[in-house]
């Protein structure tokens, strides 16, 4: 049997497979992010990370009923900068990935000190709030203390396999999203820049996903009931562990992940860099890909649904209902500005065209079709950057109850495969751990359904994409002002 554990940004997930992917036991813990000031998320890794591994492994090993593990694999919200001292201790919470905002002055100054361009070219995707360096210069800046300390950064991939076998290692997919401290052509640390950011800090060994880097030490066996010796695999970040879960690794495959943050991974055979998104190393040797990340979308669903109140089978019902284009509404959903391709933490949620006449079912709709119009404009932009087309591949909590699905279908046109097995990164944890166990790991969580595009309803939404597009380049203005005063307000209160 083989160990799958994830750390998301609301809750953890773990699974126990047996050899032919089968899931035996699943374990989820849900938990908060931290957001001391605005534009600041973070995770205490022990109080989240450690203390969520902890519960499900505990869990998992006792669902095993004594059967043999064979392998471990763990991945984790990405790319995060949790510096620790020589131990692997925590020195502060993680800053965690493009969701927290507060290097904006860095990623200028960084620009300007390298050059966007050349950053673009060496690194792969441009300075934005995904990137660890600017965050690390933050950290230098702002907590200079913590940063003389700081002797490991770490991920919470990283943070678990250091803590579960002593290893200080990261791998290559991670590792590349580090920008502009790691060299995608040369898949190395860019030395000489990382040595102007992070002087003095030691950066960890590199190493890929489906390598085993260690085994679970006496000391860790103790504290998580896992066996002793059990062999751990390197880790990645989860959107990638999630793309191998449900079969994305050959080129032009492309998986579409349905969480609280929406993610697309596509697959590439040389890196493809691109302004409006992020270039990485893939998951396994040889590999690239290019990804885009929506900065909410199930965030947004959610916080209508306590908006409003009700379930949400209530609400998906009731906006199943309701034609497409929502009776005349189109929402921009950035509720926590925007990441890929737009760049812009300062964007702001709007919904356009509210009468009295409106109600729940058609802001939810509306809330649905926004986030879909977002996923078309990113798919524009992989193609535009030159990746080809391919499978597009659904996962995720949002594939539940179809109307989502459906409704992405209808914007983007293009038909989406539905796996059996939507549980996500932690099965494509435990996918790793079988490989790097030499496990044929290729009838592992088969397609079983297709959602195909209604040719009545693309019509419509070519003309709301319009729109849409439209929507934000005309508001941008009142977006900045209002973020601005929402900055304010914060900083005041």
């Amino acid at each position: 049997m083989f160990l799958g554990i994830d750390i998301g940004t609301s809750s953890s997930k773990g699974v126990l497979t047996d050899a032919r992917g089968t899931v035996i036991a699943r374990a989820e813990r849900a938990h908060e992010v931290s957001m001391p000031h605005p534009g600041w998320v973070e995770h205490d890794a022990e109080k989240v990370w450690w203390a969520d591994f902890l519960a499900l492994a505990r869990e998992l090993v006792a669902a095993a009923g004594g059967a043999a593990l064979e392998g471990l694999a763990v991945s984790g919200i990405g790319p995060c900068l949790l510096p620790a001292d020589v131990e692997g201790t925590p020195l502060r919470p993680a800053i965690l990935y493009g969701v927290d905002t507060r290097a904006s002055v860095e990623i200028a100054e960084l620009n300007d000190e390298f050059g966007a361009r050349a950053v673009l070219d060496r690194a792969g995707s441009p300075l934005t709030s995904q990137a660890v360096g600017p965050k690390a210069r933050w950290l230098a800046r702002h907590e200079p203390d913590v940063a003389a300390r700081t002797a490991m950064l770490l991920m919470a991939s990283s943070f678990l396999v250091h803590r579960l076998t002593g290893r200080y290692v990261l791998d290559h997919q991670s590792a590349s999203q580090c920008v502009p401290l790691y060299d995608l052509r040369e898949r190395a640390w860019a030395s000489d820049w990382a040595e102007r950011i992070v002087p003095g800090w030691r950066l960890p060994e590199l190493a890929w996903p489906t390598e085993i880097v260690g085994r679970v030490s006496a000391d860790a066996a103790a504290a998580t009931g896992l066996p002793s010796g059990l062999p751990v695999t390197t880790g990645t970040i989860d959107a990638w562990a999630e793309a191998a879960s449900v079969g994305v690794r050959a080129a032009g495959d492309a998986m579409i992940m349905y969480g609280t943050t929406l993610f697309l991974v596509q697959v590439l055979t040389d890196p493809r860099p691109h302004p409006g998104l992020w270039g990485t190393c893939g998951t396994w040797p040889g590999t690239y890909t290019l990804a885009a990340g929506m900065a909410t979308s199930g965030a947004v669903t959610d916080w209508l649904r306590k908006l409003v109140g009700g379930e949400f089978t209530d609400l998906v019902a009731a906006a199943a209902e309701v034609p497409a284009g929502s009776r005349g509404l189109l929402a921009l959903p950035y509720f926590a500005g925007e990441r890929t391709p737009l760049f812009d933490p300062d964007a702001r949620g709007i919904v356009a065209g509210l009468t009295l006449g409106h109600g729940r079912a058609e802001l939810y709709r509306a809330v649905l079709e926004g986030i879909a119009y977002g996923v078309r404009h990113n798919l524009e932009a992989m193609t535009e950057a030159g990746g080809q087309a391919g499978r597009l591949i659904a996962v995720g909590g949002g594939t539940r109850g179809g109307l989502w699905t459906r409704i992405v279908s209808d914007v983007t046109g293009l038909p989406q495969q539905l796996p059996a097995d939507t549980v996500g990164a932690s099965l494509g944890d435990a996918l790793l751990a079988a490989e790097a166990a030499g496990i044929d790991t290729s009838g592992w969580n088969p397609v079983v359904d297709i959602v195909r595009p209604q040719p009545e309803s693309v019509a419509i939404y070519d003309e709301y994409y319009r729109h849409y597009r439209d929507l934000y380049d005309r508001t941008t203005n009142i977006a900045h002002f209002l973020a601005a005063e929402q900055h304010r307000a914060g900083a005041a209160s």
